[in-house]
């Protein structure tokens, strides 16, 4: 939340992988992956590109992750 209120940005209800990984400070690519494999609960949105959906992050997840770190990797 800090580093939020640094970037001047508003709280969010849900954010983009883009925005995600720049408060975390990790790369979209990492944070796609962690969303892929429930490492990061995640829900696919429509993005407005068509068909295609993309992953969306509640701030809830955000504020989980930044107390406990990422989830247990699924025994799939």
């Amino acid at each position: 939340m800090l580093a939020l209120l640094a970037e001047g940005q508003q709280l969010r209800e849900w954010y983009s992988v883009e925005q995600f990984a720049r408060i975390i400070d990790r790369s979209e690519f990492t944070c796609r992956e962690w969303c892929r494999r429930g490492r990061i609960l995640a829900e696919k949105k429509i993005s407005g590109r068509g068909a295609h959906t993309s992953w969306a992050i509640s701030h809830v997840e955000l504020l989980r992750y930044q107390r406990e770190g990422l989830r247990q990797p699924s025994l799939d």
